[in-house]
C-alpha cells in the first residue's frame, strides 16, 4: 500500500505539472490543422528517464499524410518495460497553410502514464518552427507493457 501512496504523489504531482503547461481550454492555441499519430518502439525505461524511436505519420485536414521518424525521450521516473505504444495528437498551428514537412523540429512538454498488461498516459508537448505548433493529446496513449512513468518530454520529429 505504500507504493500506491509514491505512485499515486508522483501522478498527483506529474498531473499538477501537465494543468501548469497545458494551455487552457479557449486558449489561442491556433488552427487546428491535423493529427499527429505515433507508433513508439518497445523498450525499457532506466528509472531517471528512456528514448525510444518513433514512427509517425501527420495526416492534415486538407492534403496529403507526411511520415516523420524520429525519437521519444521521458526525463524524470521511467520504470518498466513497454512492449508497444501508440500516441496521437491534434496539431494546432499559427495558420492553415503548412509546407510539406513543417512539422519537423524539436518539442518539449508535460508526461504521464501508467501500464500494466495495458496502459493509458498523455503528453502535451510545444515546438516545432520557432515553438509554433502544439501538440495536444486527442486521446490518451494507448501501451501495453508493465511501465510507470512521469515528468518531461521531448519528441524530435525528422
Amino acid at each position: 500500500m505504500k507504493s500506491l501512496g509514491r505512485f499515486g504523489l508522483i501522478l498527483s504531482i506529474v498531473a499538477s505539472a501537465w494543468l501548469m503547461l497545458a494551455p487552457p481550454a479557449g486558449a489561442d492555441e491556433g488552427i487546428k490543422v491535423g493529427f499527429l499519430t505515433c507508433n513508439v518502439d518497445s523498450g525499457f525505461g532506466f528509472v531517471i528517464g528512456s528514448s525510444r524511436d518513433v514512427n509517425c505519420t501527420y495526416s492534415p485536414v486538407a492534403g496529403k499524410a507526411e511520415s516523420y521518424t524520429g525519437a521519444i525521450s521521458k526525463f524524470g521516473m521511467d520504470i518498466g518495460y513497454l512492449n508497444s505504444a501508440v500516441m496521437m495528437w491534434a496539431v494546432f498551428a499559427p495558420a492553415a497553410d503548412l509546407e510539406r514537412g513543417a512539422l519537423a523540429g524539436h518539442y518539449g512538454g508535460a508526461t504521464a502514464s501508467a501500464t500494466v498488461g495495458m496502459g493509458a498516459g498523455a503528453n502535451v508537448l510545444v515546438g516545432g518552427s520557432n515553438r509554433s505548433f502544439t501538440l495536444q493529446p486527442v486521446s490518451i496513449e494507448g501501451s501495453t507493457g508493465l511501465n510507470v512513468a512521469g515528468g518531461i518530454a521531448t519528441l524530435t520529429l525528422n
